[in-house]
């Protein structure tokens, strides 16, 4: 497989969490890198689709917004006000 060798800086701190991370996950610190950048980029894409969607169309509603969650079996937001 051809790669892309690149040479980055981070803050000790930062860099720290980086390998730890990528200890735990029980690969090199290039995968995890390689992994995280790949997140990035397709939540930026997703957020550059969304906006152009939304110029179009109009704002999600609340309800499309909680029907996308389910959908994606993602976290419920935290309510407030007083408990159910």
């Amino acid at each position: 497989m051809k790669v892309d060798k690149l040479s980055v800086s981070f803050d000790p701190d930062l860099g720290d969490a980086v390998r730890a991370a990528a200890r735990q996950c029980g690969g090199g610190v290039s995968r995890w890198l390689a992994d995280a950048a790949a997140a990035k980029l397709r939540t930026e894409a997703l957020a550059d689709f969304l906006d152009t969607w939304e110029a179009e169309h109009g704002s999600l509603t609340a309800a499309e917004l909680a029907k996308a969650a389910d959908e994606l079996a993602l976290p419920k937001p935290a309510t407030t006000g007083p408990a159910a």
